[in-house]
């Protein structure tokens, strides 16, 4: 549970690094709530079309609930995605490349993916907890 929750603790913290099991849960949180979310925001307002078909979710139209949710976790979801490029021996600016539509965000998911530096870095020490596996 503590991985779902703890880039919400280190709010806006750019420095240091995360590993792959604390952004991945992060990211499988985040698309969970942001569904349900969704889904809640259709029955109460009647916005927030979480279809599922022809291509996934569509949140094209979220109601207040998601909005909220989307806003409040953006600075996390920055935050928590820098420190994992950091884990891997990358600069966090890498994270621009999401910008570059769905070439950047592939490769962003590849350096996502790769194991972090056993020994420590320029950005730290490796986490607490992580293994070289």
């Amino acid at each position: 549970m503590n991985d779902f929750i703890l880039p919400y603790k280190k709010y806006a913290q750019f420095t240091g690094r995360s590993d792959r099991k604390e952004f991945w849960y992060f990211v499988l949180f985040y698309f969970i709530a942001a569904a349900i979310l969704g889904i809640i925001d259709g029955m109460l307002f009647g916005t927030g079309r979480a279809v599922v078909g022809n291509g996934g979710f569509d949140f094209s139209s979220s109601g207040p609930l998601t909005a909220i949710f989307v806003l409040g976790s953006f600075i996390p979801f920055l935050a928590v995605a820098i420190r994992r490029l950091h884990d891997t021996g990358k600069t966090g600016w890498w994270v621009l490349l999401g910008l570059i539509p769905l070439i950047g965000t592939i490769i962003l998911i590849v350096f996502y993916a790769q194991k972090g530096q056993p020994e420590a870095n320029a950005h730290g020490e490796p986490p607490e907890g992580s293994r070289a596996v």
